[in-house]
């Protein structure tokens, strides 16, 4: 006898129901993964521009933290400049650490020695 019984028609779309619903979970995944790492990229870039930033003044930071707005793109980010000390006094480490507004979580961290160029001859 050929054809399929209704049991063997509703295992079937059992089965294709349950690959459906994993491939949908798959998807999901990464889309959140991928919007996790434009968050991480356009921090990345707000903590590089506050480093440039720091740079181009050319200044002798003080020691210490100060909190920032940082937004890049379309999303609003708080930079946590720290400027602490070295074994050298003419050096001074400074670290950036970039986190979402309302969020405590971070989503980059640079670090970068400064010389005094204050003291420096032209």
């Amino acid at each position: 006898m050929v054809g399929f019984t209704l049991i063997e028609a509703l295992i079937a779309l059992a089965i294709i129901a349950i690959a459906l619903a994993a491939s949908l979970r798959a998807s999901g995944s990464l889309a959140l993964g991928g919007r996790a790492l434009h968050e991480r990229l356009l921090a990345g870039f707000s903590a590089d521009n506050a480093l440039a930033q720091l740079r181009l003044e050319h200044t002798w930071l003080p020691l210490g933290a100060v909190n920032f707005p940082c937004a890049q793109g379309n999303a609003d980010f708080i930079c946590i400049r720290t400027v602490s000390g070295t074994p050298n006094p003419s050096f001074r480490r400074v670290d950036i650490v970039v986190k979402q507004v309302g969020f405590n979580s971070e989503l980059a961290h640079l670090m970068t020695v400064i010389a005094n160029e204050t003291q420096r001859p032209l």
